[in-house]
């Protein structure tokens, strides 16, 4: 069994910005047991948990930009992954200011 080819990166139709307290990061490191190592751009680094809903869809990269929801205690070192950026995805939040890394 071999790699899936990605048919079609192109559409923008669904995308979701950060609101309230939610922060862009890098994956820096995967952990194992749906655990990542994520580098946010409030310049804290968190050990977040890839949700259910999204676990079973996406798959995430070290490199790969991620939305991050902190919890509401431990918010300075834990937090949930509930989105993935693609590629097209990722230029277009760097040519709108959203991103700065």
């Amino acid at each position: 069994m071999g790699k899936r080819k990605v048919k079609n990166e192109g559409n923008l139709e669904r995308m979701v910005l950060p609101a309230g307290t939610d922060v862009l990061g890098l994956a820096a490191k995967i952990l194992g047991a749906e655990r990542i190592l994520v580098k946010c751009q409030d310049g804290k680094e968190r050990v977040c948990r890839v949700r259910g809903k999204l676990k079973r869809r996406v798959w995430i990269r070290e490199g790969d930009i991620v939305l991050v929801s902190p919890w509401d205690f431990q918010s300075e070192t834990r937090g949930d992954i509930f989105w993935r950026y693609r590629k097209n995805q990722t230029e277009w939040l760097r040519n709108k200011g959203y991103l700065k890394m």
